[in-house]
């Protein structure tokens, strides 16, 4: 909501793209995002903004030099159903592996990624809301944002094993940025601003 707001524009120059002040709902600008760069002050198109659910959104919500993977999950791998856009997720991949002279295997299972951005439930890119609550509802594949070498590490994993995701909490990127920060691992700028601090956590 900090991002938007209306100011005074000369009448001759307002275009019918515009969003005018008592006849656009200021509120349907949220959550959605630019296709390409608009500076500050600049007047915001409605061809400049990309709704969820609307083609090429998932491109545009992208962040620079990420890419977006699929993988299926199930009721059982998928927190049962209680995942959703904008979520943050660790994947754990579980597979069977023999120990050096043993005729039998085993199942193991480890942390391979941490805190994955969720950009999709199958095909859908927003929460579903009835009367005010989100839906919970199960979902067959995820889709995630990563970089391209962790793109092919999931592609490998799922060879190999069963992915499952394991949610987590709204608290703990804060959390994990406040101990790197206490500990040196990263450094903050004097008089940095809370934007600066959030792009420095990722």
């Amino acid at each position: 909501a900090d991002s938007v707001s209306y100011q005074l524009w000369p009448k001759e120059m307002v275009q019918d793209a515009y969003y005018i002040d008592g006849k656009a709902d200021m509120n349907k600008l949220l959550g959605t995002v630019v296709r390409y760069p608009i500076t500050a002050g600049q007047p915001v198109t409605q061809g400049a903004l990309v709704s969820p659910g609307d083609r090429g959104f998932l491109a545009a919500a992208l962040g620079p030099g990420m890419r977006a993977v699929t993988i299926p999950v199930s009721q059982k791998t998928g927190v049962g159903g209680f995942v959703f856009p904008g979520d943050h997720v660790d994947l754990v991949l579980t597979q069977s592996v023999r120990a050096a002279g043993s005729p039998e295997t085993q199942k193991a299972a480890e942390t391979i990624l941490r805190n994955v951005r969720v950009l999709a439930t199958d095909q859908s890119t927003e929460s579903e809301t009835v009367d005010g609550k989100t839906v919970v509802r199960a979902f067959r594949t995820v889709t995630l944002e990563v970089t391209p070498k962790i793109a092919e590490k999931i592609a490998v994993a799922q060879t190999i094993g069963t992915i499952s995701l394991s949610l987590r909490s709204l608290a703990d990127n804060q959390a994990e940025m406040d101990q790197a920060i206490a500990s040196g691992t990263v450094k903050v700028p004097a008089g940095a601003t809370r934007e600066q601090v959030e792009k420095l956590q990722g």
